[in-house]
């Protein structure tokens, strides 16, 4: 590494860690994935059993433990919460940063290197995920690592990347479990067949890789097995299977949910990325190698995506890769005079731009008025009409984020009219880094006390009473992580119709959603109505005499 790389290197890091470490606790944990493994790694650190993952004390065979394991050392270090519960993702956007550069440049050079950066830096999700505490962000990075490197080894043979290759699949399946080998899977087989089937790997290759993969992603489930918790890794698998078959508790949506996502979300690589899907021009053989291979890899996560049933947001963001390195493919070529700029790159930019921009924009006017939203009896949903009456303190100012963003992306327009090109896609990222850092600390917070706040509220005021508390008719973590529930030795209490009917020992706290009121009128007689807030009712049952 050169002087100069060096330096970029050490201003990335820096860069990097402020944006994403700072304010990573202003906000509580989201319910679901945030909280659920943040609870797993609270409840290792509670039980010192590092080795099986729970929820709820039980065992949980959903995920593996890599980033269970990073959540707990974390917590070990600056306490259970928010700011621990995030800061291994922080800590991974330094390294992707890192990592992208010194691809890029070795790929291109040094400009081609910061450009990636600034794309997956200055876009909405892909900055966002890093101040968040799901898994996906390591996963991703682990799997793009070993989808690099088995590109080098297509190229030129060399079985040290093979092996390089194998580890970081390894630990991608150790991460969030063996989707991460299919999507490999699905990403060589489209490269042979488009290579029309001409062999790429010999028989010993294959073994290697095999065998390395095997024993990384596979360490884990051999030592589930060796220890007499074969069931967990059967539960695992059939977890896995559902998970592409069947929607997950109303996790749906429509087929090209996930397109709209990536057109949208990540805005606004997104926009110069659509034209990097033709032919290559002015690159070297191995750029369009590579290029190759992330066009592969983009198509395949966001087909099988599609196809399957389950829609989360978070589901595409491998894509963020690819689709970064095509926008900055994008941007690198405009910038060299190889591509020109056409107007409906203008348009494009101007019309999401808005879109997002109103709509950071509308969230506080729409609760100056929400009254009369609420009159027009146009929402149906109850529980999110109760939510929108909460009482958030709105400074007024908010929605001068939107307008920035599109005032400033309007600028940086008028600015590439004049020739200067960089300038101007430089400022569009930087606008769109600045709506995105300052919403994450501004806005966020808010749209958490609608969503969540009134339940977060009441689960940290029983931290520390001798209770039990369990949800009625909608899924959440929450209450475990936020009452800090420790170790029951009654048994029993993990059983909700016990905790609902039967001879409970101490008081148990219910919460339900405004909605399910029928259904404890008919199942939950014995609950006594505490008080209701914002879309949550709060109930009660005690110890019979």
């Amino acid at each position: 590494m050169n002087a100069s790389a060096f330096r970029y290197n050490i201003v990335i890091a820096i860069g990097a860690a402020l944006l994403f470490v700072p304010f990573l606790g202003a906000v509580h944990l989201f319910d679901w994935d945030e909280i659920n493994f943040a609870e797993c790694a609270r409840e290792m650190l509670v039980t010192h059993d590092y080795f099986s993952v729970k929820i709820n004390y039980q065992a949980f065979w959903e995920k593996p433990p890599i980033f269970i394991w990073m959540q707990a050392l974390s917590m070990s270090l600056f306490g259970i919460n928010e700011f621990a519960a995030r800061l291994p993702n922080a800590i991974c956007g330094v390294v992707t940063l890192l990592v992208l550069f010194n691809i890029g440049r070795r790929l291109v050079d040094e400009r081609f290197g910061l450009f990636w950066v600034l794309a997956y830096a200055g876009s909405f999700l892909p900055n966002f995920y890093f101040k968040s505490g799901i898994i996906d962000p390591w996963f991703n990075l682990f799997i793009f690592l070993g989808i690099y490197f088995f590109i080098g080894f297509t190229n030129n043979k060399n079985t040290k990347q093979l092996i390089y290759s194998a580890i970081f699949i390894g630990l991608a399946i150790l991460t969030k479990g063996p989707v991460a080998g299919l999507i490999l899977g699905l990403c060589i087989g489209t490269f042979w067949a488009l290579k029309r089937f001409q062999s790429f790997m010999s028989v010993r290759h294959i073994f290697i890789y095999a065998l390395a993969v095997s024993f990384v992603g596979g360490l884990w489930f051999l030592m589930l097995a060796v220890t007499g918790h074969a069931d967990i890794i059967k539960e695992f698998f059939i977890y896995q299977v559902r998970l592409f078959n069947t929607q997950d508790a109303g996790h749906g949506g429509p087929f090209f949910y996930h397109w709209i996502v990536l057109l949208i979300g990540c805005f606004p690589l997104s926009i110069f990325a659509l034209r990097a899907f033709r032919r290559s021009s002015y690159d070297t053989p191995y750029q369009k190698h590579f290029k190759l291979w992330m066009l592969i890899l983009f198509w395949v996560v966001l087909i099988l995506f599609s196809l399957v049933k389950t829609k989360i947001v978070h589901y595409s963001s491998l894509c963020y890769f690819p689709l970064s390195f095509l926008g900055a493919y994008v941007v690198y070529k405009l910038v060299a005079g190889e591509l020109k700029w056409k107007k409906s790159t203008n348009v494009l930019l101007m019309v999401f731009a808005s879109i997002i921009g109103i709509a950071i924009s509308a969230l506080p006017i729409i609760d100056k008025y929400k009254q009369t939203l609420i009159d027009s009896d146009y929402i149906k949903d109850k529980f999110a009409v109760e939510n929108l009456k909460t009482t958030v303190a709105w400074s007024g100012a908010e929605w001068l984020i939107g307008i920035v963003l599109i005032v400033g992306v309007g600028g940086m327009l008028l600015l590439i009219k004049q020739g200067k090109i960089k300038w101007g896609i430089v400022g569009i990222f930087s606008f769109s880094l600045f709506a995105v850092n300052i919403a994450s600390v501004v806005v966020v917070p808010r749209i958490e006390q609608y969503s969540q706040g009134a339940a977060i509220e009441f689960y940290e005021y029983l931290q520390g009473k001798d209770c039990y508390v369990e949800t009625i008719s909608f899924k959440s973590y929450a209450h475990l992580f936020y009452t800090k529930k420790q170790l029951q030795t009654n048994q029993s209490s993990y059983n909700s119709d016990w905790l609902s009917r039967g001879e409970i020992d101490k008081p148990v706290y219910f919460v339900s959603k405004i909605t399910a009121l029928d259904d404890v009128a008919k199942y939950y007689s014995e609950l006594k109505e505490i008080y209701r807030k914002n879309g949550f009712v709060f109930w009660l049952r005690l110890p019979k005499k």
